[in-house]
Order: C-alpha cells, then structure tokens, then sequence
C-alpha cells in the first residue's frame, strides 16, 4: 500500500466497445477508433444499482468541464433480466438525464472484454487509446479530474489531443405532465394526492381525476434550495411522508420528503407550499460511523444466534440534523410506535429515523453492508431498501430492492429507544429474483421499490422490474398477483373509495409518467414464471488455495493512518455459506487466503475492503487535527471451482475523493 495517483503503472491498449446496440447517438453505431483522440472515460453500470446512479451525479461536473476533450461512454451490463430491455434500458437513460453515449451490453461482452468485476467500474482511455485507470467503486471524481488534467497537458504536448464536440445526440423526451414519478402520497385533508415528480426535479399536487394540476411545488430545476412553492429546488425526490397533526403543528411543516439525489430530507408546508431542508448536510454519506455492532460473515450461522427479542439500539447521530451527512433516501414513511419518520437510506443499505421535534437523526437497522440477513436490527444486512410502509400493528413493510425482497421490521419503544427485529417473509439474496406466486418461501420478486398495508392485513408490493403489483398474505403465507402489465411501477398506495365503494389501489406507473387506479381483484392471479438468478460471467478460480490481494492506494496529500494498527480490514462471507471452507469472516489487512469446499463448486464471493488515509504527506506525521477518510469498496464475485482456474484473486480498492 503506497500513497500514488490513480493513474495504471501499465499501458495496454483497450479493446473494441462492442454490444447490441447505441443509445443517445442519433443511430450511429460508434466504434473505439471514432474516439480516437479523445480522452475517454468508460463508466460500467446497471441501471439498478444506487451506486451507478451516483457516479452519474460525480460525473457530471466532470463531463461539463471538459466537454471539449473528455467522451464519457456509459456501457450498461444488466444485473436483471429487465435492465436487457432495450426499452426499459431507453427509458432509465432518460430517467437520469444521461448526457452521455450508452453502449447496449447485455451479453457483458464489452465488461468481459474490460475485466469488470463489479458495479460501477470506470476504465479510462488515453487519446492514442490505451488504458491509463481502472478503478471500482464510486468517489473517483477528484482524482479523475486530476488524471484528465494530466491526459490533456499530456497530449496536447503531442499532439495526440483533438478539441470539440463529442457524439452525443440526446433522445426525444417521452415525458408528459409527470416525468418518471416515485412515490405518491395521499392528502386525507383535501381529497388530493401529492406527486414526486422525480424527473422534473419537483412535487406536483393532482385533483382527484390524478390528472388535473392543483399546484407545482418547486422550480423544476436540479438544485437544493430553500424557499417558497416558486424558487425552492429538489433534485429527484421521491419518498413522502405526511407527519400527523399534532406533529405538523409543533414541527411547522406538514410533509417530509426524501431529496434523493441531494441526499437530504425537506419538509413542506402544505399551506404555502414553502420548503425548508430538515436534514442533510448535501454530502454523500459513504459509510455508516454509527455505534452499533457488524454481523459475523456466516449467514446462516448468524441467524441461528439471534434470538427474537428486539434489543435497544445504540446508534444516534446526533441533534444537529443539518451537519449529518445522509446518502440517498429513497422513500420516508411516519412510523407511529416510534413517533419519528422511518427512512430508507438506500445508499448505505440502512433504515434511519428522524424525530421531527428534536431534529435527531438515528440508524434504526442495517450495519451498511448490503446483503440479506435477518434477526436483530443493528446486525441486519439490507440492499438499497426503496419503499416503506405502516401496517395496521405498526409492523414496517421494507421493499429492499437489490435482494428482491419484502422485509418486515418488528419495531417498540422502551424508554424513548427503539428496538427492532428483521425478518424476510420473500426473498433468499442478493443474485436471485422471479416470477413466482405461491408459497412466500418460494416466491420471487424482481427488484421492487414501493408497498403498502391493505386493509385486510395483506401488503401489495410495486413488483418494478415484473411490471406487476403483487400481494402478500401474512395470514396464509403465500404471494399472488393483484395487477401485471404495467411499465416499471414504483409506488401503489391504498386508494379508499367514496361513498363506502370497495377500497382501490393507485399505482404510480412511472414509465407512463402516470397514474393508475386499480381494484383489488376477489381472486388474485397465480403466476409461475420461474425463479432466476443474475448470470454475470463466473471467475474461474482453482480449487486449491486462494490467494486474495485487494491493493489500496491513498491519495496525493493522504497518507495511511497506521497510528493505531493496520488502518486497512477485510471482511468475507460466502452463498451458500459452506462455499468457504477457511478465509471467512473480519480482520485487518488486505490479503487472506481462502480455502473452498470440495462439495460446493460454485457460488458467489461477497468481500467487503476498507482503509482508513488522514491529510498529510507520505514519511511524516499526521497533523493532530487532519482529516481522516474511511474508503470502503463491495464485490459479490460469482465463482466456480476450476483445477486449471486462477490461484490468485487481485481487486483494486482505490482511495479518491
């Protein structure tokens, strides 16, 4: 581990880009050699994956500065079966505003071709077109703006560096009065329903019909200002909360909404339409510094100690709501056990709670590592969890989206302190996902992102990537299908009908730009199109000894913080858990030898690295008062056992603010 650049030590010349097709091109069919002469920045991602979409926002700047020499080109490698939908691929590069030409690569050609190994991965080409980076992860915006600087000096001293516009042609617009709305929330008081209109970056309030525009709420520009219903600015809200009267009066707001990409809640005052920022401080949290305990590597074994008595969380942030860093919440829901709004803090896999009169922001469950564990709270693993709602018995209903599950958090309060048990009535992991009505242990999901409790004591789920709304039952245990059809839904809220009719559904259908009402059908559809699994390309890798080297280089101006002891750990579990037979589990260092199971011959490798790096120069002292930075990076490595596979395991954990 040695302080450098990102910049490589080699340099190979890059591969062809090949794969289905182009998007935001104008038709043209690009080749490597069309961008010769630029600087281009290969950003591997799936529209799925929380943090691909936050490495579009760190890019942005990026592509803006150096527009005339920089070609970002986004190549998508699908995780679902749904993201290989040319269509739905389409409407997610419209969703997130790329400004950018996309590679169509749904047989992973091009990510084969590059040695990705997770996502995001960002490969840089020089204008001669030869690789000079290769890094995973997010957080690599500073030291790619300083190896773009580097390039350009570089090659215009060559004369290898050719200035202007790019092959960028952006698609036409399918969007309507709504643009790819989120969530949806219910206003009992007047009859009307409030819209996250995530892609005009504003909230819009619809008369009854779910057409008809009472008012807009926010400028409908990207930006995270203050003020009143005219000037104020989000940027792609999605979750709302409506707190309860009492709470609304001593607050002074009425509604708190989820500000994902400014990673910050804001509250709305619903009789001027005025918005202020509750919490937040517009910094992406990268890691969770939460005081609770991380679960042992083995799954299976730590289900078996965990017992059902919810235990007290020790997890407080602090009151000071507006210096605490959040990292995209997805959806918020009033939780009326606990007093506080319940957040889905997709970006660290975590649920939070913000307390409305003290403006105390806590960890209420996850311990940041994304996966799928149950028992108690501050051991639980979640995956970019993305819709909550409130049953009938103060159960929390948690869409956890990465895992295709429905999560159910048992939740009290002793003493002013919440205590939380998880369990997962649908859903088995990270790589598996379906079609599947039926036994819940049994059933599938793929990737949803909204819920809400039913009358009956039932939870309808927005199944997104299945384009269905599904129903679990508690009572039976078993999943049916209310609604199927529908383009990407990603919120269904309950619908009570006038004049006492039967209770309705409204589904915001966001890839229409619209909402649906629905009935509740007498008899649900059974569907059993299968269970699936991600089939990324596996590693082959000998059924020896595995040596596993993550390499970390801190950034110019940081040196290791080894003040204390190695500042770098490893942390490694295994699906199915008995895949690992020696290497398992959390210590320092960035090297461990793993040894597999003779029985097991495929499965999926999930390490987790982190370093810590504080201010200062390589060979002297750190400052009593620097700052000190936590990177941390996630694999899940599909594998099968080879006698001829590789003995040696190499990751990249590359430390770049």
């Amino acid at each position: 581990m040695t302080e450098t650049s990102i910049r490589t030590s080699y340099r190979v010349r890059a591969s062809e880009l090949a794969g289905r097709n182009w998007l935001n091109t104008g038709g043209r069919q690009l080749r490597l050699e069309d961008l010769r002469g630029k600087i281009v920045l290969l950003d591997f991602w799936t529209f799925c994956c929380i943090n691909c979409l936050h490495v579009i926002d760190e890019l942005r700047p990026l592509e803006e500065r150096y527009s005339d020499v920089l070609v970002t080109v986004g190549v998508h490698s699908p995780k679902f079966e749904h993201e290989a939908d040319p269509v739905a691929l389409a409407a997610a590069v419209e969703r997130y505003d790329i400004h950018h030409p996309i590679l169509d690569d749904p047989d992973l050609l091009t990510w084969q071709a590059y040695t990705a190994r997770a996502w995001p991965t960002l490969v840089v080409i020089d204008p001669e077109g030869y690789i000079v980076a290769h890094l995973s992860g997010e957080g690599h915006a500073a030291g790619l703006d300083s190896l773009v600087s580097e390039l350009v000096e570089e090659h215009t001293a060559k004369g290898t560096l050719h200035r202007g516009d790019g092959p960028y042609v952006p698609a036409e617009s399918t969007a309507g009065t709504l643009k790819f709305p989120g969530k949806l929330l219910p206003l009992p008081a007047s009859g009307t329903y409030l819209a996250a209109d995530t892609g005009h970056h504003r909230l819009v309030e619809l008369e009854a019909d779910l057409t008809t525009v009472r008012r807009v709420i926010g400028a409908g520009t990207r930006g995270a200002a203050d003020g009143d219903a005219d000037t104020a600015q989000f940027n792609e809200p999605q979750g709302l909360a409506l707190l309860p009267l009492d709470a609304a009066e001593r607050a002074g707001y009425d509604v708190v909404v989820a500000d994902t990409v400014n990673h910050r809640l804001r509250g709305v005052s619903l009789s001027d339409g005025t918005v202020r920022t509750l919490a937040g401080n517009g910094v992406q949290r990268l890691l969770d510094s939460g005081n609770h305990t991380k679960p042992g590597p083995e799954h299976a074994a730590a289900e078996a100690d965990h017992d059902d008595t919810p235990r007290l969380l020790d997890a407080h942030l602090g009151t000071d709501a507006l210096n605490i860093s959040l990292s995209s919440p997805w959806d918020v829901v009033y939780s009326s056990v606990l007093d506080r709004v319940v957040i889905a803090m997709a970006g660290t896999h975590q649920i939070f709670t913000f307390d409305p009169d003290t403006s105390s922001v806590d960890i209420l469950a996850g311990t940041g590592l994304e996966g799928l564990l149950d028992g108690d709270g501050s051991t639980a693993w979640f995956a970019q969890s993305s819709g909550l709602a409130e049953d009938r018995d103060g159960n929390l209903w948690v869409a956890d989206s990465e895992t295709s599950s429905l999560r159910r958090l048992s939740v009290s309060l002793t003493d002013g302190r919440p205590g939380v048990t998880v369990d997962t009535p649908i859903g088995t992991g990270l790589f598996d996902f379906g079609f599947r009505d039926g036994d819940a242990g049994q059933a599938r999901l793929q990737h949803p992102l909204g819920v809400t409790a039913l009358p009956d004591g039932s939870v309808a789920i927005a199944d997104t990537y299945n384009g269905a709304v599904r129903r679990y039952d508690p009572a039976t245990g078993t999943v049916s299908t209310l609604a199927r059809g529908l383009a990407e839904p990603s919120d269904v809220v309950l619908d009570a009908a006038p004049d006492g009719g039967e209770p309705l559904l409204i589904v915001v259908e966001s890839n229409k730009h619209q909402l649906v009402r629905l009935p509740i059908p007498k008899e649900a559809l059974a569907v059993n199109e299968g269970a699936s699994q991600s089939q990324r390309p596996k590693t082959a890798v000998s059924s020896g000894p595995l040596a596993l080297t993550v390499r970390f280089a801190a950034p110019k101006g940081q040196k290791l913080d080894d003040r204390w002891g190695d500042p770098s750990q490893l942390k490694i579990s295994a699906s199915p858990e008995n895949l690992l037979v020696a290497g398992a589990g959390t210590s320092a260092g960035l090297t461990r030898e793993l040894r597999f199971s003779e029985e097991v011959r495929e499965g999926v490798l999930h390490i987790s690295a982190r370093a810590a790096a504080c201010d200062g120069e390589p060979g002297g002292t750190i400052p009593d008062h620097a700052a000190c930075h936590l990177y941390q990076q996630d694999w899940g490595i599909p594998v099968v056992l080879d006698a001829a596979g590789d003995a040696e395991l190499v990751l990249d954990l590359r430390g770049v603010n």
